[in-house]
């Protein structure tokens, strides 16, 4: 079995669901950039501070806050503890980074259509208190606006808005697809259709890191 792996997808691919999913079935530490920036921010920390103008725009963090983040999450876990990376690396830069601390065993690619992207992203609705995600669509919380975990009240990211959405996938073609060849040309990427159920996409996934 992989060890260490890195989600890629763009926005809205369904890294993080899967992510859980992985995590929860096979032990893995679930690394999520983006649960860790929103909770600094909520939590007003000085890197929350810094980053949550970038997240409500829809830019990306500058790596030098996220490479920090990253480095103290993975300096406290134990040796040979099964790591899922989660929106990180997003960047060359951050992925140079990344095999500094330690060895990255599969870089796993989550391909879906933009409209699809498009359409899942807005819909999106998040707890603001256990981080959870609901979809309007595909995943309804069982009561409107509330969420199933916790009962905190679901709100809609400002990053989930439709014009923030375009603009993440476009710094997304420019920064991160370049990850996509960095990681096949080390031989370690594997990529997959994440459109389907959640479940059928599971099973692909799962296949590809055992």
């Amino acid at each position: 079995m992989k060890r260490t792996i890195v989600l890629l997808g763009p926005p809205g691919s369904g890294k993080g669901t899967q992510g859980e999913k992985l995590s929860q079935e096979l032990g893995f530490v679930r690394l999520s950039t983006g649960d860790m920036l929103r909770e600094a921010a909520r939590n007003g920390t000085p890197l929350g501070i810094k980053a949550k103008g970038y997240m409500d725009s829809g830019a990306l963090v500058p790596n030098e806050l996220i490479i920090n983040l990253m480095k103290e999450k993975v300096a406290s876990l134990g040796e040979g503890v099964g790591v899922i990376f989660d929106g990180f690396p997003r960047t060359v830069e951050q992925a140079d980074a990344l095999g500094e601390q330690i060895k990255v065993d599969l870089a796993l690619n989550l391909d879906v259509d933009d409209d699809e992207l498009i359409n899942r992203l807005t819909k999106r609705r998040s707890c603001p208190k256990c981080n959870s995600v609901f979809h309007l669509e595909y995943n309804p919380p069982a009561k409107p606006g509330i969420c199933d975990k916790c009962g905190a009240e679901l709100y809609h990211r400002d990053d989930d808005k439709e014009e923030t959405v375009a603009n993440r996938l476009k710094v997304y073609r420019k920064n991160t697809m370049p990850l996509i060849e960095y990681y096949e040309k080390r031989g370690i990427l594997q990529t997959i259709k994440g459109e389907g159920s959640i479940d059928e996409i599971f099973a692909n996934v799962k296949k590809t890191v055992l």
